[in-house]
Formats: C-alpha cells, sequence, structure tokens
C-alpha cells in the first residue's frame, strides 16, 4: 500500500497524502507479458532474480534510443516482490541494466518511476535524478510519475 507521493505543484516537488493500493489484474499481468516479449523481440533486454526457484524481481530496458541526442535507452520496468525488498536485488538489477544500456552506447538511462516515496528514495539512492529531457509518451500514459534520469 502506497501512502505518500512526490507531486511537482507550481514548479515545486513536494510530499502529499495520496493513499492507494496498487492492485493488479489478471489482464494486467497479461499485457506486462505481450510488452516484455515485444521488448525482447525488438532487441531489449530483461533481467530476473529468482529465490527458491521463484521470481522474485526482474528489470527490462528497451533497445531503441531516444531523445534530442539519442542519448537515453528507458528502463522500463524494475520490480522487486514486497517480500525481498531491502535486501540489495531492486540494486543488482538497476546496475545490470544500466551496464546493459552503456554497452549498448546510452548515455543515460530514463526512468518514468512511481511518485511514491518508497520508490523515489530507491532511485535517489542510486543515484538517479531529475530528467533534462521528459519523453512526452512517458508522461502522458503516467501523469504522475517522476521523470528521471541516471547517467552511465
Amino acid at each position: 500500500m502506497v501512502t505518500k507521493c512526490w507531486r511537482n505543484e507550481n514548479g515545486k516537488w513536494i510530499v502529499k497524502d495520496v493513499p492507494f493500493i496498487d492492485d493488479w489484474s489478471e489482464n494486467d499481468y497479461q499485457q506486462l507479458i505481450i510488452q516484455l516479449r515485444e521488448l525482447l523481440a525488438s532487441g531489449g533486454i530483461i533481467y530476473g532474480a529468482f529465490y527458491n526457484g521463484k521470481l522474485k524481481g526482474f528489470a527490462s530496458v528497451d533497445a531503441k534510443k531516444f531523445g534530442s541526442n539519442s542519448q537515453y535507452l528507458d528502463l522500463t520496468n524494475i520490480h522487486v516482490s514486497e517480500d525481498m525488498r531491502g535486501c540489495g536485488i531492486g540494486k543488482r538489477l538497476f546496475l545490470a541494466a544500466a551496464e546493459w544500456a552503456r554497452n549498448m552506447g546510452a548515455e543515460k538511462l530514463y526512468i518514468s518511476a512511481h511518485s511514491a516515496v518508497e520508490s523515489q528514495a530507491f532511485y535517489h539512492a542510486m543515484g538517479c535524478v531529475e530528467a533534462e529531457e521528459y519523453n512526452s509518451r512517458h508522461v502522458q500514459e503516467e501523469p504522475f510519475d517522476c521523470q528521471l534520469e541516471y547517467i552511465l
């Protein structure tokens, strides 16, 4: 359950009470699988973290560069199961995704990140900052996300 999120109001970032439960439907999971298959088919990468034979986290990066100088690759997903958070899995997945993006010739990893305080704390601890250029598709799809970048 999320209780507090970052919001940009009049050009200033503030924390607001925005309680909700992120409850995915079976259709949401099926759409994610379709998107991940398309990402792989177009040359992207997916990293998985397993514990006792069960998937506990994953990260994915799209292979299509974007930005004014084609400097970005998109971290399309990163997720760690609630029961495994705080164990370093997210950090390892993030760094593997960043290394892959660097090897693909990107200068920056782009992240359209959930605005939850906990999510933002993770990204900032990893060294992410507000993106110099916003990806309009991400802003349109998730207007409350924080648009971040990680310099490779």
